[in-house]
């Protein structure tokens, strides 16, 4: 084993976007002495991990712990080598887990220069996503409906954070989302989010959230507050649809050193806050959604987060689900579901609560897409 590895972020920037794990798992045998070597990415639903070097396998249960839960592990097995697990995440990003066998249990230096390696890989691999279709077909376990493919390449990611805040977010169905959707962007201090609950089906609902998104963003970009991206996206809408399509949306700008929320709620996706034991819907006044008339003008409404809190936003496919006669989920069963998330990181959350929606459907096909959008406050 080598004394001073060679830095493996420069080998990778180097490498094709394409070889990465190669190169990775090449640099730990040589200078780790490691023996098998794996880079596992995961599904679109996050229930499974998919490797990108071997063939598909049975479920690695000590992988998926450390997915979820984004802290190493380690284990012996029968005095073989130790089998270790380390989180690959980039800006609160869970891009997948690396898998490694050594022959003794790293500590110290050895420990830090791994968990190094591991970081300088989860970013390549989030870098070079869009320059290579190998890792996104590994993370599909079907096909991508048109409209889906769509709704996946417009997200901004599937989770981001730092020492202030988590937030993450989810699409369900993940292999047929038609219409519903969620952006961020972090500019300082300021989160900015959106949420949208889509009007329609198949490729016209993607397409108007497409649009919608857009203008949004160009917007933003622009400097814009949210009221003017509000009002950009709905005549952008309005311009194309004439009124016929619109899209329900809830904008947001979070304070992160204050915790001030200021909401545009066009429509609206419901907002809710968890603080201490309890859970409480957000009282907006619902404004018009994005589209439905020409040179609509939107309000700003305010309201505040405390430290620890934890904020979601549902759409409609969330909250207004009522399988087979049931009420809907959003009256009852929501609140539990997020109450079973109290001791989850967010990224976790939103998984929990769209399995507490599958559940509540009990093998009924969902009349509607739903997304789910999870932000911990940490100050």
């Amino acid at each position: 084993m080598s004394d001073q590895p060679a830095p493996l972020g420069s080998l990778l920037r180097a490498a094709p976007p394409d070889r990465l794990p190669e190169v990775a798992a090449e640099h730990l045998r040589r200078h780790y002495a490691a023996g098998a070597v794996e880079v596992l990415v995961p599904d679109l639903t996050f229930t499974r991990l998919s490797p990108l070097l071997g063939p598909d396998e049975h479920p690695d249960a000590a992988a998926l712990r450390c997915f979820g839960s984004q802290r190493p592990g380690a284990e012996r097995a029968n005095g073989g080598p130790v089998r270790l697990h380390l989180p690959l995440s980039c800006w609160g990003e869970r891009v997948g887990v690396l898998r490694l066998e050594l022959p003794e249990r790293p500590g110290g230096d050895l420990g830090d220069r791994l968990a190094a390696d591991a970081d300088e890989l989860a970013t390549a691999l989030r870098a070079a996503s869009p320059a290579t279709d190998r890792y996104r077909r590994a993370q599909r376990r079907a096909r991508l409906t048109m409209a889906a493919e769509l709704q996946w390449d417009l997200l901004p990611g599937r989770s981001l954070g730092d020492e202030r805040f988590l937030i993450a977010g989810q699409l369900e169905p993940a292999y047929d989302v038609r219409g519903d959707h969620f952006d961020w962007a972090l500019d300082g201090d300021r989160l900015t989010v959106t949420v949208l609950n889509g009007c329609g089906d198949g490729m016209e609902a993607a397409l108007l959230t497409s649009l919608a998104v857009n203008a949004m963003r160009n917007a933003r970009r622009c400097g814009a507050d949210i009221v003017e991206q509000a009002e950009l996206a709905s005549d952008a809408v309005h311009s194309r649809y004439g009124g016929a399509l619109h899209t329900a949306t809830l904008l947001l700008e979070i304070d992160l050193v204050g915790g001030g929320v200021a909401a545009v709620d066009a429509g609206s996706p419901h907002c809710l806050v968890a603080r201490g034991g309890g859970t409480e819907r957000v009282p907006l006044e619902e404004q018009l959604p994005l589209g439905m008339f020409g040179e609509a003008h939107y309000e700003i409404q305010r309201f505040r987060l405390e430290p620890g809190d934890r904020m979601l936003v549902v759409s409609d496919g969330v909250h207004s689900a009522t399988p087979r006669g049931l009420a809907r989920y959003g009256a009852s069963a929501l609140f539990s579901a997020v109450r079973r998330t109290r001791l989850q990181p967010a990224t976790e959350a939103v998984g929990t609560v769209m399995r507490g929606l599958r559940d509540y459907h009990a093998g009924a096909e969902p009349e509607d897409d739903a997304v789910t959008v999870c932000l911990d406050w940490r100050r």
